[in-house]
């Protein structure tokens, strides 16, 4: 009798062992384009790897075509909390607050059960609501010694941004209740400008000449006028603070020191050639791309940080780890730095997901996925309900490998920051070959149209090429349709 009661309660504990919520760990960065993320590819892979970011997509998956909603920080960040689009989670431009009170995921999760914490950049003014535990960078930040708004306290800490998020991060995770699961969204404030490396990384990159894009020097011709009226230039846009001819952080003076002794003679060098023309957008393209990337390599680091925690705490079997950013960016192409354009290096983000004994190792997924789609991920990897209000689908039978039939074939995308950058109102859809841009200003009121396998680089819009005529029809209705879907009044 002793054996059976014993052999019954072993096999009771292993049952509920196996139905055990798994843990979340969702890192999130800021503006991290697909190209500097070396499991994508592309000419940087080699020049500046990202070794912990490849492993998660060499043990999980890689999206490859992960699309956002609307391509700026606020209005990214509520998508990913509410799971519905801009117009209707109120978040439309990075100028309004976040409403807290409304509906969200970790909401939801905590009534699953859960323990929820958010560690890092926030950047949605509103006070953060649904977390067990905050620590939130002020507006954006700086890279050097911040401050975190920590549970309602401010609390100063010196050292690079980046570390000092996962450092907190770290302490949470060891500090938590251990009889729950964790919903834990680690957000970086890197790679967002204005880019200053950390003092470990101020000469990376620096013997090697970084190859430029081919349209480096575009001069926006086949397009709209939308393009051309653009504020987010290299050659002319970028200012002294992002080429660090002057530092946003509040440095010790022995960050100080070092920092200012990297930059101060190669600026005084640069000063003295007085460079004009081509050859002045090549140096801010130097000086910008090897910044940025030294950022990234920051991050890429501190990730591997996280999944050594996981590894040698016994966590990383029953934990989800998800990474993204909240949409992708601009490393010279076109000319430009900075994001908004439903063009694809902007609308493009990231997603990596491992998800040990789910996840076939070394996936990869050519679906049109989305950022919409996160919220529900989480509450339905967590067993949670998903409300039938949320926009998106779960990415789950997706990641086991399994694509519903009737998964989307085209995605909806609206900007509505009129003016930021030069970048005008717009919307538009996409089915991943094909792709309809509507420019409703006014002064514009026009489209534009690009056919992306025989244009990938979006050069020339086909809109008044007749070759294309039936095609753009389809995407007119198809655009019209998401726009009623989605409950889209303007």
């Amino acid at each position: 009798m002793r054996i059976t009661i014993s052999l019954l309660t072993l096999l009771a504990l292993s049952i509920q062992a196996a139905v055990r919520q798994p843990n979340i760990l969702f890192i999130f960065t800021d503006d991290h384009a697909i190209k500097s993320l070396s499991a994508y590819g592309g000419p940087l892979a080699k020049i500046a790897p990202t070794p912990h970011l490849d492993r998660i997509a060499k043990e999980g998956i890689l999206f490859e075509h992960c699309l956002v909603s609307n391509s700026i920080c606020a209005p990214s960040r509520a998508v990913v909390l509410t799971g519905k689009y801009s117009h209707l989670n109120g978040q439309l431009t990075n100028k309004g607050s976040f409403d807290g009170s409304q509906q969200t995921a970790p909401k939801l999760l905590r009534k699953a059960g859960y323990q929820t914490a958010i560690v890092g950049k926030w950047h949605l003014k509103s006070t953060p609501t649904g977390f067990d535990h905050f620590e939130v960078l002020k507006g954006q930040g700086q890279y050097y010694n911040p401050m975190l708004i920590t549970n309602g306290r401010n609390v100063n800490h010196t050292g690079y941004t980046t570390d000092i998020i996962t450092d907190q991060a770290l302490k949470w995770l060891r500090q938590r209740d251990t009889q729950k699961p964790f919903f834990l969204m680690t957000q970086h404030k890197a790679p967002h400008g204005r880019w200053e490396p950390a003092l470990r990384h101020l000469n990376t990159f620096e013997k090697i000449n970084i190859p430029e894009p081919s349209t480096l020097f575009d001069y926006y011709s086949g397009r709209s006028a939308a393009p051309a009226s653009h504020k987010m230039g290299i050659a002319e846009d970028m200012g002294p603070s992002r080429l660090m001819f002057r530092y946003s952080s509040k440095f010790t003076p022995e960050q100080f020191k070092i920092f200012d002794d990297h930059f101060r003679p190669r600026n005084e060098v640069f000063e003295k050639l007085n460079l004009q023309g081509r050859d002045r957008t090549r140096w801010n393209y130097q000086r910008y791309i090897k910044n940025y990337l030294r950022c990234v390599k920051a991050v890429d680091e501190n990730v591997g940080r996280m999944l050594k925690f996981l590894d040698d705490s016994g966590l990383a079997k029953n934990t989800v780890v998800i990474y993204s950013s909240d949409q992708g960016f601009w490393l010279g192409e076109h000319g430009w730095f900075d994001k908004r354009w439903m063009y694809e290096e902007s609308l493009h983000t990231p997603l990596l997901v491992r998800w040990p004994g789910q996840i076939k190792p070394g996936s990869t997924n050519a679906n049109l996925v989305s950022n919409l789609d996160f919220a529900q991920t989480f509450l339905d990897i967590a067993g949670a309900v998903q409300p039938g209000d949320m926009q998106g689908r779960s990415l789950t039978p997706i990641l086991r490998g399994k694509t519903p039939a009737d998964w989307r074939r085209a995605h909806y995308y609206h900007y509505y920051e009129a003016g930021g950058h030069g970048v005008p109102i717009h919307y538009g859809v996409t089915d991943g070959r094909y792709k309809l841009i509507r420019f409703p200003d006014e002064k514009l009121n026009t489209w534009e149209f690009f056919d992306l396998k025989t244009d990938p680089m979006e050069m020339k819009s086909r809109y008044s090429d007749s070759k294309y005529a039936q095609r753009i029809g389809g995407l007119k209705k198809e655009l019209t349709r998401l726009r009623r879907q989605y409950k889209v009044t303007k």
